[in-house]
């Protein structure tokens, strides 16, 4: 899964990849205005964002999907283990830059 900021608006890459799991961030957008971008997908913290596994589903369109929906809980699992994943339950993906 990947998450795009562009054009000042947040949107999901490649729902059906549950191998990995990053932010890209074109633009230079940072901070104030990088969290406008985000919007419900998530929220800055730092370098990291956590997002939001509501957000994920929706925007993956595979929300009712019961096979993607037992591979996501399998990907927000091996994040838990990783301690990837919040007390909130949001997921941390890390920022990378174009």
């Amino acid at each position: 899964m990947l998450i795009r900021i562009a054009n000042g608006t947040a949107a999901l890459e490649a729902p059906e990849d549950l191998k990995r799991f990053k932010l890209v961030v074109s633009g230079g957008l940072e901070g104030a205005g990088l969290q406008q971008a985000l919007g419900a997908a998530g929220r800055l913290e730092g370098e990291h964002v956590w997002v939001s596994p509501t957000w994920l589903a929706d925007a993956s369109g595979r929300g009712t999907d019961a096979g993607w929906l037992e591979e996501f809980g399998r990907m927000v699992g091996f994040a838990a283990k990783q301690g990837w994943v919040n007390d909130a339950g949001e997921i941390r993906a890390h920022i990378e830059r174009e």
